[in-house]
């Protein structure tokens, strides 16, 4: 009698290694350099006094700019890719695609690109997210198809670039160029 083997089980008879879901390793690869980030985010937090429910602009402001030299300290040779890797950026791209060549994505362009900065943005690793720039709001299609975050960050957009924004720190952590067409 013949009998079928899945190629993942006959590749382990065999002693190869079973084949991986590339998306599912780049997404555990991500999710690993989001959490390490996290952790040194919530590390450095802690030294800082807390701020109070009921606090003015000018002392969040202060606080933020007190976290945001912190993480730049301890993350000074942080560099671009080092959260979205080239893998992830190119699996971003590709999940974005769909939305955006989509029948909904001319209008969820302009949505995006509606109140953006009209002037040159040099997008630097580590760098303040430019206080000229409105924060922009990210579609519910695009969050629908991208990782979910911890609260410590969130996706934003600059032009057609994706970024990971650290919210306490008003901080660019990494970021995905032309994140779209």
């Amino acid at each position: 009698m013949l009998r079928v083997v899945a190629p993942a089980v006959l590749a382990l008879a065999i002693g190869q290694q079973a084949p991986v879901n590339t998306n599912a390793a780049i997404l555990a690869d991500f999710t690993k350099r989001v959490d390490q980030y996290v952790a040194q985010h919530k590390k450095l937090e802690s030294t800082l006094p807390n701020l109070k429910d009921q606090t003015t602009p000018e002392l969040m402001d202060r606080h933020q700019r007190a976290m945001e030299q912190l993480i730049r300290a301890a993350r000074k040779d942080a560099k671009h890719g080092d959260i979205f890797t080239p893998a992830m950026q190119k699996l971003v791209r590709d999940l974005l695609r769909p939305i955006f060549s989509g029948p909904e994505g001319v209008q969820i362009k302009s949505e995006i690109l509606d109140n953006e900065y009209k002037g040159n943005v040099k997008l630097v690793v580590n760098g303040r997210y430019p206080d000229e720039i409105p924060i922009s709001t990210v579609p519910p299609q695009v969050l629908a198809q991208l990782p979910k975050l911890p609260e410590d960050l969130e996706y934003r957009f600059v032009q057609r670039h994706l970024i990971l924004l650290d919210s306490h720190a008003h901080l660019i952590a990494d970021y995905v160029p032309q994140a779209f067409k």
